[in-house]
């Protein structure tokens, strides 16, 4: 199953307890695949920076990433820009649809926009109810 995690989920899920922690667990047992391209690595890095003031502890999350052999690394061809509120929102778009996600993870209400548009069709869904799906 591919999966696309926007930064804030994260941030969430790579640096806390349970029961969080559950959808980094889940990645690192290859429970899913989560798909990313260069600009959403990028942002990652850029956040955790940002929140934790630690360019250290950004690096080793990138190269976790990029070492597991449960992230895919995706190139994505086309630009939808089917976000128009926040257009950086809409690498993870692409990213979804270039690896044919079936879902992007995000507490981003920027997304919301998404469920009311047919095509091309992107599933969203919040942290929590990932990781229930990730419970079954």
């Amino acid at each position: 199953m591919n999966i696309v995690l926007d930064s804030n989920v994260v941030l969430q899920v790579a640096f806390t307890q349970k029961p969080l922690k559950i959808v980094w667990d889940k990645l690192l047992e290859g429970s899913y695949t989560l798909c990313v391209t260069e600009d959403i690595l990028y942002e990652y890095q850029e956040k955790v920076i940002d929140c934790f003031h630690n360019e250290q502890l950004a690096n080793l999350l990138i190269n976790t990433l990029l070492n597991c052999p449960y992230v895919k690394r995706v190139e994505a061809f086309y630009r939808y820009n089917l976000i128009a509120l926040d257009p950086d929102d809409n690498k993870f778009v692409d990213c979804a649809l270039a690896c044919d996600a079936k879902y992007i993870v995000t507490e981003d209400s920027h997304f919301e926009t998404l469920k009311e548009i047919d095509f091309p069709k992107v599933d969203v869904i919040n942290l929590m109810e990932f990781i229930s799906i990730l419970q079954k």
